[in-house]
């Protein structure tokens, strides 16, 4: 214990010089937008680095099952290029049906965040690979979130498990849509609020993208309905909704860019002309 005084001691005039330039230098970031995105881009590029690299390590462990999954993609892939009448797992993304206004790019996760109240995932894609922000993000099963920050090689995804986001869904067989977001209880459970009380709602039915944005194409597989129940007001369901993904679990995913985007922005706002 007295070394470490001593050690205070000695240093204290360049301990007080790193403390107050700590303190001027996040006054100076959270107070100038060009800095804090400075600061954000390059904190996404180291933390990106060290992530690829543990990454790797961890995939030479997990290379059969991922194989599983590929493979399993591929079969049903292979089926609607052949033309064949199999019936693909509904829980599965067709991308074909999205048109040609979409173009997908595959990715890689490095890190998964699963377990907060606001979840991040790091990519290993960045804007050298076209990524933006506010694209879509899915994967083979279905919807994962949004890209949010970027930096050159690596990006970051505002996951569906996060309390801040808000995503247009709809029940498969009948249209009806809502907003989905999330209550951070279950990483396992997502909530569908606002379809109304006429709507047929039922345990086991599929909820998909609306595609009533420029975000996700309609169609994009979420879940299945779990439970439900009408709201105060008794005018709309709250609708709680397995998710087809599992969110402890995701190693490969694909970035969805609308290339109609901008012109559906310009419709939608014409005052951003």
């Amino acid at each position: 214990m007295q070394q470490i005084v001593n050690f205070i001691l000695r240093n204290k005039t360049f301990l007080l010089f790193f403390l107050l330039f700590s303190i001027a230098l996040s006054f100076t970031i959270q107070s100038h937008s060009y800095h804090k995105s400075k600061f954000i881009n390059s904190a996404n590029f180291l933390s990106g680095g060290l992530y690829n690299t543990s990454n790797g390590i961890a995939d030479y462990f997990d290379l059969k099952q991922q194989n599983v999954t590929l493979q399993e993609e591929n079969r049903q892939l292979r089926d609607l290029l052949y033309g064949n009448d199999t019936i693909v797992n509904q829980s599965y993304i067709d991308s074909i049906t999205y048109g040609v206004k979409y173009k997908i790019i595959a990715a890689k996760v490095l890190k998964n965040s699963y377990a907060l109240t606001n979840n991040i995932i790091t990519i290993n894609k960045g804007i050298r690979d076209s990524i933006k922000q506010d694209m879509g993000v899915i994967t083979p099963k279905g919807i994962l979130g949004i890209i949010d920050n970027t930096s050159n090689k690596y990006a970051t995804v505002i996951s569906i498990l996060n309390t801040t986001t808000s995503i247009s869904a709809q029940l498969k067989k009948t249209n009806h849509f809502g907003s989905l977001s999330w209550n951070a209880i279950s990483p396992e459970y997502i909530q569908l609020t606002d379809i109304p009380k006429i709507a047929p709602v039922i345990k086991g039915d599929t909820i998909i993208t609306s595609g009533r944005s420029s975000i996700f194409p309609k169609g994009v597989p979420i879940g299945t309905i779990e439970s439900f129940n009408l709201d105060n007001a008794e005018n709309y369901y709250e609708i709680n909704v397995k998710l087809f993904n599992d969110m402890t679990s995701i190693e490969h995913i694909y970035i969805i860019e609308n290339q109609d985007k901008k012109a559906l922005n310009l419709l939608l706002n014409p005052s951003n002309e």
